[in-house]
């Protein structure tokens, strides 16, 4: 189906036209995981995502005839802005059809593109559906976003260029989506180190390719956070290779997706989407529960977008930063005297903890009438200043207890 040949040939033709992006090692992330961690900087690309190198590839074998009447593509974002870019570069008419409820910025950029975007359906699959009849009705060929052999092979050029990088890797932690990414990169890696272990990761809420190797049926939830993963079916042609080439397939919860873009961020200071995180978490949500069998080992992680919304990233750096105890709630009981309250944030101030914010509770409450209820917001230096806070205040006679969660 594909082999090393294929993917080599795919990385001529790849040549200048995508980036190779940076491959390097984190020592901050490797301390903290007891393995040397190498990072593929696939959200460095153009379009911030991995998915143009194989929709390019695809799109280079189209005849002259296709490159005229123009391409068509479903997905729930990057390779659709893959798809898109190229095809404008290419002076090829492009046709993206899109779930309805795909992030706005991954819409917007796949416009700005000049493809046109037709948004249909709730799921990948329902907008699939509606794309191979737009496909069929205008005579559009179809660049599928990982079940077909030249875009695994153009998505193993990254692959390619670790093993290049790095021919010592022991590991390499691939998410999985509909396995176009894992399939070539498990064909390069392999091809150059047989005994290379290849880890597929895939979320708690769509577990596919994890059910469809195993046999058994495993239902999808509504939502992840890690869309660019979200896929309900499995490839056909990229399952033949996941169960030949794959060693084994991790899920990861929700949880611990946004754990990891968070420490990316922090440690890294780069910008990852939820998928691009997905490999990261494994070896965290794997640390977290005590296994072992990825210490000492030299493994390598693709990050495979940074298409994230910035609504939503705000959103998980102050999520992040209440898992970490530098922003806390605590709750205080006062009475509902004058110069209570000032009282308080004074025994706040001196504490040196910060107020953001404060909500002032006089009805609903159990206290008795003449107390009040107040939710300050904190900015703290962690945990232990949390508990400094709370200690000031009960000492001087307020009633205060934390209320993070």
């Amino acid at each position: 189906m594909i082999d090393l040949a294929a993917i080599q040939a795919a990385r001529l033709q790849l040549q200048g036209q995508v980036q190779k992006t940076p491959f390097k090692h984190s020592r901050t992330l490797s301390d903290i995981l007891g393995a040397e961690i190498w990072l593929k900087f696939e959200n460095l690309q153009f379009t911030a995502s991995f998915k143009e190198r194989g929709a390019l590839n695809r799109m280079l074998a189209l005849s002259e005839q296709e490159r005229k009447q123009g391409v068509i593509a479903v997905s729930a974002g990057n390779h659709a802005q893959g798809v898109a870019y190229h095809a404008q570069r290419m002076g090829v008419p492009a046709v993206i059809v899109m779930p309805r409820f795909t992030p706005t910025v991954k819409v917007a950029n796949t416009r700005r593109f000049g493809a046109e975007v037709v948004l249909a359906g709730d799921t990948f699959d329902d907008a699939k559906a509606h794309g191979y009849e737009l496909a069929q009705s205008r005579g559009l060929a179809m660049i599928h976003p990982y079940d077909d052999p030249a875009v695994m092979a153009g998505q193993g050029t990254l692959g390619l260029e670790m093993m290049e990088a790095r021919p010592d890797l022991d590991m390499l932690v691939v998410a999985i989506g509909g396995g176009g990414l894992i399939s070539g990169v498990a064909t390069a890696a392999k091809a150059i180190k047989p005994d290379i272990e290849i880890i597929g990761v895939q979320t708690e809420r769509f577990p596919s390719m994890y059910a469809a190797i195993r046999d058994v049926p495993m239902a999808s939830g509504a939502y992840t956070i890690a869309e660019g993963i979200a896929v309900k079916s499995p490839g056909t042609l990229t399952e033949q290779v996941v169960r030949r080439l794959v060693d084994r397939i991790e899920l990861v919860s929700e949880g611990e997706i946004e754990h990891a873009i968070v420490v990316l961020l922090e440690i890294e200071k780069t910008v990852v989407e939820g998928a691009g995180a997905a490999g990261l978490a494994a070896l965290l949500q794997a640390q977290a529960a005590g296994r072992t069998d990825f210490r000492g080992k030299r493994i390598g992680l693709v990050l495979t977008g940074g298409n994230i919304d910035p609504l939503m990233l705000g959103e998980l750096i102050e999520r992040g930063m209440v898992r970490a105890g530098r922003l806390a709630r605590i709750r205080v009981d006062l009475r509902d005297l004058p110069g209570a309250l000032a009282h308080a944030t004074k025994l706040i101030a001196d504490a040196h903890a910060n107020i953001t914010e404060v909500h002032h509770q006089r009805a609903f409450t159990s206290l008795p009438v003449r107390n009040v209820e107040v939710d300050f917001v904190l900015q703290t230096r962690g945990p232990d200043h949390i508990q400094e806070v709370i200690e000031v205040l009960n000492a001087a006679g307020f009633a205060a207890s934390n209320h993070d969660h």
